[in-house]
């Protein structure tokens, strides 16, 4: 298979603390040092959130602002994807950032269960969700927590309420939400390939699952994500030391089924984001 295959980074998340793992990157300097040494290690994607000084979530666009300013100086040409997830913020302020246009943000068209709350996504703040994104030019990526997640993507995309090129990442290893099942995984592709043949998917697991769910999507000629977000460990013994070394073993998967790792230039190229070299 000669297809690139895209790796995102999501280097920090909601939830990890640096009780969990020091090297959770927390301030705005850590995050733009370990997005760094993961771009090297091969990331084209960096999937951010920020935090507040104590480490909570939080959904400051003048954070967001200040990250962006250094990745754009630190990790020139990859892509910038920031979280409107849900702990971070409510309603409206999930989208602060927006008017920042980074090359991409998450979104969820959909609600769910999580670990010990309702993950609420409802229509309306989805729709003003997307029209800030068709806004700002700012290309969606749909976090998909459930099959019907992703019909209701293809089916915004169809209708043009979703901006720029469709492309789903498949969540799986939530608490309460979709398990990591291949059954279910080998489905969700067949899925994308019959009713969205022109978009491009990705795959993300949790917890100890991240490498299963790596080697699958890799496996299977889509996109995956990896980093501190989903997973502090290499094995159970064994805490990451960085993002970049979830990163450099995701290249390494990539090595055995004789994919390419995606270069930020063919990473924009198959999302149809900006030309290379902007």
């Amino acid at each position: 298979m000669t297809k690139p295959c895209i790796i995102c980074v999501a280097i920090t998340g909601s939830l990890p603390t640096k009780a969990n793992n020091p090297a959770v990157p927390i301030n705005v300097e850590e995050q733009i040092e370990s997005t760094q040494e993961a771009f090297e290690a091969g990331a084209s994607i960096v999937h951010a959130h920020v935090r507040n000084d104590d480490q909570t979530p939080c959904a400051d666009p003048e954070k967001f602002a200040r990250l962006k300013e250094g990745l754009e100086k630190h990790c020139p040409g990859m892509i910038i994807q920031f979280s409107t997830g849900g702990r971070s913020g409510a309603g409206q302020a999930r989208g602060g950032m927006l008017p920042l246009a980074p090359d991409m943000a998450s979104l969820s068209v959909g609600s769910n269960n999580f670990p010990t709350r309702v993950y609420e996504n409802p229509p309306d703040l989805v729709n003003w969700l997307a029209s800030e994104m068709r806004q700002y030019n700012v290309t969606p990526e749909i976090e998909a927590f459930d099959l019907s997640h992703i019909l209701q993507a293809i089916r915004m995309h169809g209708e043009g309420v979703l901006p720029g090129k469709l492309y789903v990442q498949f969540v799986m290893g939530v608490k309460n939400a979709m398990p990591v099942d291949r059954d279910v995984f080998d489905f969700y592709v067949k899925t994308m390939r019959d009713r969205a043949p022109d978009a491009e998917w990705c795959a993300a697991g949790i917890g100890p699952n991240q490498i299963v769910v790596n080697e699958w999507s890799i496996a299977a000629g889509g996109h995956t994500r990896t980093g501190l977000e989903d997973n502090v460990r290499l094995d159970r013994n064994t805490l990451a030391p960085s993002n970049a070394a979830l990163v450099r073993r995701t290249v390494e998967l990539c090595d055995r089924y004789e994919r390419p790792v995606a270069t930020w230039r063919q990473a924009k190229e198959m999302l149809q984001l900006s030309p290379a070299g902007d």
